[in-house]
């Protein structure tokens, strides 16, 4: 599949007919919300595990060389904590451009951190099937990349950097994100 899936995404998942829309961040979307939207809250859902396996080629990284960026990945008993935002279908114009680099939306639960139910929504979901795709790497190794990664968006650091201020900022305990947070900063001394 290619790394540009914003047709793909509008083919698949038309959204017209919705008043409105939940959508889940679990990287860039929970700290950088450069859309409107009508309601934000934090959120959950199961079944799936953030993990710096994709290649950012249009953000954080160049065609050349790519950054590093989350995906989720599925893992049976795992969860993901982020942050959701009601938005109206035409928000999706944008986000399908900001997240085409190789990810594809689909509808799933999730619920709210600070309780009162559950809801579903869309997440945008990057797999090994894009071109994009870096895979998976130890926390050393991904650290040493996104030290290195620079794109039009800005140092691939900052990115991680801030995705995990934001977890902390939620009370998310994220063992992946967090290590590679640590060697990141080991590198930069």
């Amino acid at each position: 599949m290619s790394h540009n899936t914003i047709e793909l995404n509008r083919q698949q998942q038309p959204l017209d007919h919705l008043e409105s829309v939940w959508l889940f961040g679990y990287g860039s979307l929970i700290y950088k919300a450069d859309f409107p939207y009508l309601q934000r809250r934090p959120a959950r859902i199961h079944g799936w595990q953030r993990r710096f396996w994709q290649g950012s080629h249009d953000h954080r990284g160049t065609p050349q060389a790519p950054g590093r960026v989350a995906t989720l990945v599925p893992v049976e008993d795992a969860h993901c904590a982020g942050m959701a935002y009601e938005v109206t279908p035409d928000v999706f114009e944008h986000l399908d451009h900001r997240e085409k680099n190789g990810y594809l939306r689909f509808f799933t639960p999730f619920e709210w951190l600070d309780g009162g139910g559950s809801v579903e929504g869309l997440v945008y979901v990057a797999n090994a099937s894009n071109a994009a795709w870096l895979g998976e790497a130890d926390e050393q190794e991904i650290a040493r990349h996104i030290a290195r990664s620079e794109g039009p968006s800005g140092k691939n650091s900052e990115y991680l950097l801030r995705l995990a201020e934001a977890l902390r900022e939620i009370d998310e305990q994220d063992d992946h994100v967090f290590a590679i947070e640590r060697e990141l900063r080991r590198l930069m001394v």
